[in-house]
């Protein structure tokens, strides 16, 4: 069976979000990087005693991984069968990242909350995989 037939004709859009989610992954692991370089953070220390704007930038990335498992997997479901909203809730989701992540730089851990809407694509996939469920179960 050919994958091309077996998918929905709008899945493309989801993978470029899992590409556009690869793209911010990959941004916060190099200003991760580049925060060891600057506060002199040595591996395998996750965080310092004396560098709060250090710890922030870890944190923005480390809570991000800590999420991004479980998007993958709700982003999934809900793009089998709803390929489109998935998509646009999954930027959602993604855009925000950055937001939470430049409000976290600035070493006030409240500022992390700029990227707040991110929720609403969050949300969104786990709800459209529920919708996905429900209806493999025939309850509607």
């Amino acid at each position: 069976m050919d994958m091309l037939t077996v998918l929905p004709s709008n899945f493309g859009y989801a993978i470029f979000t899992y590409l556009y989610s690869w793209i911010m992954l990959g941004y916060l692991a190099v200003k991760v990087g580049g925060a060891r370089k600057k506060f002199d953070v040595k591996y395998p220390t996750m965080y310092s005693d004396t560098h709060q704007v250090f710890n922030c930038i870890q944190r923005a990335h480390q809570n991000t991984l800590e999420v991004y498992a479980q998007w993958l997997v709700f982003q999934t479901i809900a793009a089998l069968v709803y390929p489109l909203s998935a998509a646009v809730l999954g930027a959602i989701w993604v855009t925000s990242r950055f937001s939470y992540a430049w409000g976290y730089y600035t070493g006030d851990p409240s500022k992390r909350m700029y990227g707040a809407y991110g929720y609403i694509g969050f949300f969104g996939v786990i709800f459209l995989s529920i919708s996905v469920a429900l209806q493999l179960l025939g309850v509607y």
